[in-house]
């Protein structure tokens, strides 16, 4: 993400990459040690994104987005307001009501978080994105305090409807919401999916 950032805006496109990560808590910029209760055997890494620490693991999908804001007419807020509408519009076509919290980015069901955001900006240009509880082991969420709030309660998508989709199928919905917000034509090549990159 970051070689890509870097590189000459004439030369850059605008990619979305799909990845899985092994387990791993990942610490924003602002991030405070006393948010990581217990690590345990899951090792944490410190990232360039906004935001306290969270959770990946295999089972939950995640986005991350290169994307140029300007050439896109979007600022931050903008791109975080597309990124939660994608969310929650793909969350309504399967029959579930899902919100915003004013004050702490993310898409909440019932008042547990299911999706996380967490971006950085240089450049003119964003990286990193969001994250989406799919069908995952939740337990890693007990070990810290997600997103920076104590006892902040964590959902997935696998808890909530039967059947589940298919993740496949759930992958090419919400890039399909994402082109609509963001007024994209995504090809395959601008869509990446890869297993456990680290930045």
């Amino acid at each position: 993400m970051q070689a890509h950032n870097r590189q000459p805006p004439e030369t850059r496109r605008n990619e979305i990459w799909l990845v899985e990560h092994p387990p791993v808590f990942t610490q924003g910029l602002a991030g405070r040690p006393e948010h990581l209760l217990d690590a345990g055997t899951i090792p944490v890494i410190k990232t360039d994104r906004g935001g306290q620490i969270t959770y990946h693991g295999p089972g939950q999908l995640v986005l991350y987005l290169m994307l140029e804001l300007r050439p896109l007419s979007l600022s931050v807020k903008g791109l975080v307001n597309t990124l939660e509408e994608a969310i929650i519009s793909l969350l309504s076509e399967l029959g579930l009501a899902a919100e915003r919290r004013p004050g702490a980015p993310g898409v909440y069901i019932e008042g547990a978080k299911i999706a996380a955001l967490g971006l950085r900006v240089r450049g003119g240009a964003t990286y990193h994105g969001l994250s989406f509880n799919y069908a995952m082991d939740l337990s890693p969420f007990n070990q810290i305090n997600p997103c920076g709030y104590p006892g902040m309660a964590v959902t997935q998508l696998a808890d909530l409807i039967t059947p589940l989709p298919a993740r496949e199928t759930l992958e090419q919905t919400l890039l399909t919401r994402l082109a609509e917000g963001l007024r994209l034509e995504l090809t395959t090549a601008d869509a990446v999916r890869s297993h456990h990159p680290h930045g």
